[in-house]
C-alpha cells in the first residue's frame, strides 16, 4: 500500500519550513504557491533565505511579513503590472532593514536547480558572454574547460531546505501532474531536502494513471501534499481559474503606501485563519469573475473535463 502524503497547509509549514531555512517557491506565470507564502507569514517564520526565479507579490509580501532576510532571484517585480514597493524600500533604502540580494539570469537559475538536482558541483553555462552580472555577482565564477583553452562561466548549485510548488493535482502519495507553463518545479523538488505540494485537488490514483504524461514530480520526490482550491491567486491555474489582473495592478499601489500595506496584511494574511478564509472572504462572486471556459483542446476524462 502506497504512503498516504497528505496534510493540512498548517501542519505543512509547521514541519517543513524553519527560521533560518532556505526556501524555494517555484511556479512560473501560473502556479504561484501564494497560500503557502501566507501560512509562512502566519506562522511568524524568520531570516529565510528565499529562492524565486521570479520574485514577484508573493515574495514582497513575505518580505512585508518580516520573513525574509536574503533573497536568490533572477526577477523581482510585479509581472508587467508595476513595482514591488516592499522590495523597492528594502533595497533601495535599507527600510526597515537591508535585504541581501543575489542576482541571476534567469537560464543561471534554471541551471543552478540543474546542479543541485543532480548533485553537481557547479553547471556550466555561456549566457553571461558580455553581462556585467559576474561584476556584482561573486558567486557566478570562470572555469578552464578540461577540452580546450576555453574559459567558461559556472554557476554553484542551489539545494534548498524545503520546495514548495503549486500544481493542479496529485494523488495521496504525491504523484503529481502540472500541465500548462511548467517553469522548474520539478528540478526545484528534486534539488531540495524536503518538497511540499500544494494543489488544487487530490485525486484518485487512477485519474493519475490514466494520464501520466501529465505526472511532472513523481510521489517519490515528495515529502507532504496539501490540498489547497484556489491557493496560487491572483495568478492562475489553467483550467481552473484565470489571473486576478485586477490584483495585479492595484498591488503596487498597496505595496507603495507602507501604511496601506500593513492594512492589508492585516486584514488578508493576519485576519484570515488560513486560505480557505481568504477564499471565502473574496466571495463566491469574485470567484464567478474568474472561472474558466471549456476548451476544446482539452480531453475528457473520467466525465470530468481536465
Amino acid at each position: 500500500m502506497r504512503p498516504d502524503k497528505t496534510t493540512s497547509m498548517r501542519e505543512a509549514i509547521a514541519s517543513f519550513v524553519r527560521d533560518g531555512d532556505t526556501v524555494a517557491l517555484e511556479g512560473f506565470t501560473h502556479l504561484i504557491p501564494t497560500a503557502a507564502g501566507h501560512e509562512i507569514i502566519r506562522q511568524g517564520r524568520r531570516n529565510l533565505t528565499i529562492v524565486r526565479m521570479t520574485a514577484d507579490i508573493v515574495v514582497d509580501q513575505l518580505l512585508a511579513g518580516g520573513c525574509v532576510t536574503k533573497l536568490v532571484s533572477s526577477f523581482v517585480g510585479n509581472s508587467s503590472a508595476g513595482s514591488l514597493g516592499e522590495l523597492r524600500r528594502r533595497i533601495e533604502h535599507a527600510d526597515p532593514e537591508p535585504l541581501e540580494f543575489e542576482e541571476y539570469s534567469h537560464h543561471g537559475m534554471i541551471c543552478r536547480y540543474l546542479a543541485g538536482a543532480q548533485r553537481l558541483p557547479f553547471f556550466p553555462l555561456r549566457s553571461y558572454a558580455g553581462s556585467d552580472l559576474p561584476s556584482v555577482n561573486p558567486a557566478i565564477r570562470t572555469v578552464s574547460s578540461p577540452y580546450s583553452d576555453e574559459r567558461i562561466h559556472v554557476v554553484p548549485p542551489v539545494n534548498p531546505d524545503v520546495t514548495i510548488v503549486h500544481a493542479q493535482r496529485a494523488d495521496r502519495a504525491g504523484n503529481t501532474q502540472i500541465w500548462g507553463l511548467t517553469g522548474v518545479q520539478a528540478e526545484a523538488v528534486f534539488a531540495a531536502a524536503k518538497a511540499v505540494v500544494v494543489v488544487e485537488e487530490i485525486v484518485d490514483d487512477d485519474v493519475v494513471r490514466s494520464d501520466p504524461n501529465r505526472t511532472v514530480i513523481p510521489a517519490h520526490a515528495v515529502d507532504a501534499v496539501v490540498e489547497c482550491p484556489r491557493g496560487a491567486h491572483p495568478s492562475f491555474a489553467q483550467g481552473y481559474y484565470d489571473r486576478d489582473n485586477a490584483f495585479y495592478r492595484a498591488w503596487s499601489g498597496i505595496s507603495r503606501d507602507r501604511e496601506r500595506l500593513r492594512e492589508w496584511m492585516a486584514e488578508w494574511v493576519h485576519g484570515t485563519a488560513d486560505h480557505a478564509a481568504y477564499v471565502a472572504k473574496l466571495g463566491e462572486e469574485f470567484w464567478a469573475g474568474l472561472a474558466v471556459g471549456e476548451a476544446m483542446s482539452l480531453p475528457v476524462n473520467y466525465g470530468r473535463r481536465l
